[in-house]
């Protein structure tokens, strides 16, 4: 399946638990040797009261990881499409969050993000030492890197994100910075790196070098985390279209203590078994 060109292996476990080591979730995400995507999604079905499903998300080292917004709005998709659910609106959990997710009557979602994070040791980000520039009502933070020095907004949606601004995403060093930033020592946790191209108030381009995954064509909280920062550093208005390599997203956060609001497409690519 892909939403907006972030594609994903997505599996049905609701009928019976998938025990599958690291190792063949490796080999399962490998586009030579497996199926190929930038991300495994398993769904579940949930133990808890007034939750739907359980919806599991691992990368392609085998780590189970937080949150992936366009693996969500899939989610949703594969489940109408095999019949697990009729709803319209779903409640599932994550590891670490409780996401409503909504099929709206042009088959696009539209999934509540929840609240951003902007604790510094909930992200986890390790700012001692620094001292950020202030902008807007946000901050700043410098990261020294191979030969150079970059000023990145961070924060956390479910997933940590750093976003730094820049004059042309096209033209951005995202092969280079990309990878220096997410495994930069001050993310305990490794970081996904944004670079954000503001466009005007309601619309920016954006790439996204995902963390154990690489640039990929979209990333869904890498987008709420850019319009956030970019809200809060006082150059975007609260709704947002946003441009990735794979497609346009919708973001929408009124401030405060609002839930981020991410609509965009999902659609299924194409469907088979492997032996693992």
């Amino acid at each position: 399946m892909q939403g907006a060109g972030n594609d994903f292996v997505v599996i049905d476990a609701t009928r019976a638990p998938l025990l599958l080591a690291p190792e063949q979730m490796r080999r399962l995400g490998d586009r030579r040797f497996g199926v190929g995507a930038d991300q495994i999604l398993v769904v579940e079905a949930s133990d808890t009261p007034q939750v739907d499903f359980r919806y599991r998300i691992f990368n392609n080292s085998g780590d189970e990881v937080e949150h992936c917004g366009n693996g969500a709005r899939c989610l949703v998709r594969f489940v109408h499409d095999k019949g697990l659910s009729a709803k319209k609106t779903l409640r599932v959990e994550t590891v670490n969050n409780l996401l409503e997710l909504r099929l709206q009557d042009d088959g696009r979602v539209t999934v509540d993000m929840n609240r951003p994070v902007f604790e510094l040791e909930r992200i986890p980000f390790d700012a001692a030492g620094l001292e950020a520039r202030k902008m807007g009502g946000f901050e700043l933070w410098p990261l020294a890197l191979t030969g150079a020095t970059v000023e990145v907004a961070v924060l956390s949606m479910g997933n940590p994100h750093a976003v730094q601004l820049v004059a042309d995403v096209d033209a951005a060093a995202v092969a280079t910075i990309g990878p220096q930033v997410e495994q930069h020592p001050r993310f305990a946790r490794k970081v996904n790196a944004g670079f954000l191209q503001i466009v005007s108030r309601n619309a920016v381009r954006l790439r996204v070098f995902e963390r154990d995954a690489g640039e990929t064509l979209a990333c869904g909280t890498g987008a709420c985390a850019a319009v956030v920062a970019g809200i809060r550093l006082g150059l975007l208005d609260a709704a947002v279209e946003v441009s990735t390599r794979g497609g346009s997203l919708r973001i929408e956060w009124a401030g405060a203590d609002s839930h981020v609001l991410m609509t965009g497409p999902a659609q299924t690519v194409f469907e088979g078994s492997i032996d693992l």
